[in-house]
């Protein structure tokens, strides 16, 4: 006779939904879901206690593995990278914030296809380089931008290495998700090899790039009709402040 399965522990999946949907503080919505979880589940405390122990101990050096280049790259911004960056890309006269973008998706997509997934990424890739240039570009052209469409060209940035990373490693055949898949598929009696669900990630990497791609060139046409008809916006932001006579 079949036992009945509990479905109370994913109440934790309604708890980190409604956590995020409030905004709450993102370390402290986790760590209430795996509380929740666990006693739904029908743990005793010290057993929720000591998985909380063994997952510390074994990432005990994590925070120094992401802390340290965060720190190398606020000591780049501070000497001036994200202004060299912009000073950069604004002397290429046929660099466009699409164009820029489009070439970076790319890269980033072959560059996780082969498992390279930290070349890239929001505080060290787009943040202090990626879309200073986008910016960059744009003023090069249509001169000083105000603070909306910064934050569109910022908001494109960040998705454009989304959609690079997303659909680019669904390509590495070590990716985390395809063992999980072929694990899954293989317990459920389905034998797959995990070459053949990374070789079916291409197409969807394929078709996520020209739709990203399209996007982007939409991106340029509109800048084009919003900056280049009638001039930057009025309540422009400027990049650096006047000096003091």
């Amino acid at each position: 006779m079949a036992s009945t399965i509990s479905l109370w522990p994913l109440i934790g999946v309604a708890v980190i939904i409604a956590g995020f949907v409030l905004r709450f503080n993102p370390m402290l919505v986790v760590i209430v879901t795996a509380l929740v979880t666990a006693f739904a589940a029908g743990f005793p405390v010290q057993k929720v206690l000591a998985t909380i122990g063994t997952g510390f101990v074994k990432t005990r050096n994590l925070p120094l593995i992401i802390l340290l280049p965060l720190a190398v790259i606020g000591l780049l911004e501070r000497h001036g990278l994200r202004q060299h960056a912009q000073a950069w890309i604004g002397r290429i006269k046929s660099a466009t914030a699409g164009r820029l973008l489009i070439v970076y998706l790319l890269a980033r997509q072959l560059t996780a296809a082969v498992g390279l997934t930290s070349l890239g990424g929001h505080p060290q890739m787009v943040r202090p380089l990626l879309a200073p240039m986008a910016e960059g570009a744009t003023e090069a052209r249509y001169g000083a931008l105000s603070d909306r469409i910064r934050h569109k060209l910022r908001a494109y940035a960040a998705s454009t290495d989304n959609v690079g990373l997303f659909f680019g490693e669904d390509i590495f055949v070590a990716f985390g998700a395809i063992v999980l898949m072929t694990t899954f598929l293989h317990e459920a009696g389905i034998d797959v090899e995990p070459i053949h669900v990374a070789l079916w990630g291409i197409p969807t990497a394929i078709s996520a790039f020209v739709i990203h791609a399209w996007r982007l060139r939409r991106l340029d046409k509109a800048l084009e009709r919003e900056l280049g008809a009638g001039g930057a916006p009025a309540a422009a932001t400027p990049t650096t402040l006047p000096r003091e006579a």
